[in-house]
């Protein structure tokens, strides 16, 4: 029962760590940038809150899990902002190597568990992590659009940009949420404001 428990302990104090990651999106008063662990926390906000747009097959408790685990890899790879510049097969070789880390710390049927689950959300192919990642592209342009451009200014990151790189998955598993955010980010292009 100790061995269980202290393991259980260590992965959680390995966890706190994802408090001093820096992300690139700002809080929404734009008074400093968001930590992952902020971040994840809101968007299991995001998840409770938007609940009601997602589809019939979507399990938002797993979701929850998804986003509550998503980012930990960043403990160790750090935070890629969308619209930086970084290799993405070296990312994705870096949060592998990252997973394997950090969820070893747990015992083997937590280990098993929550590392499944965070695999799922990576490969977003089920209804729920479709969702998931749909919600993880969806929050930072609400950010960005509270604080005033916020990181688009930063990046330099144009409407066209943003359809690219967010539109399309966020309208995969939130298509409701992706035609919300698309009226908002052409009003704010145009000068028009959110």
């Amino acid at each position: 029962m100790t061995a269980r428990l202290d393991q259980q302990i260590a992965f959680l104090n390995e966890a706190d760590k994802l408090k001093t990651i820096l992300r690139g999106t700002t809080l929404c008063d734009a008074s400093r940038a968001e930590n992952s662990a902020e971040h994840s926390w809101h968007l299991t906000l995001y998840a409770l809150v938007l609940a009601d747009q997602a589809g019939p097959d979507v399990d938002i408790n797993r979701v929850i899990k998804m986003l509550i685990l998503h980012d930990l890899v960043e403990i160790d790879a750090g935070d890629n902002p969308i619209f930086g510049d970084y290799d993405a097969a070296d990312m994705e070789a870096q949060e592998q190597i990252a997973a394997t880390r950090i969820f070893g710390l747990l015992p083997d049927d937590l280990r098993v568990d929550l590392r499944s689950i965070w695999e799922e959300f990576e490969a977003a192919e089920s209804p729920s992590a479709r969702f998931a990642k749909s919600l993880d592209r969806f929050q930072p342009p609400m950010q960005n659009l509270a604080s005033g451009g916020g990181s688009w200014t930063e990046y330099k990151v144009s409407e066209a940009q943003i359809e690219e790189k967010v539109g399309r998955k966020i309208a995969i598993g939130a298509p409701a949420l992706w035609t919300y955010a698309r009226t908002r980010i052409s009003a704010f292009f145009a000068g028009v404001g959110a």
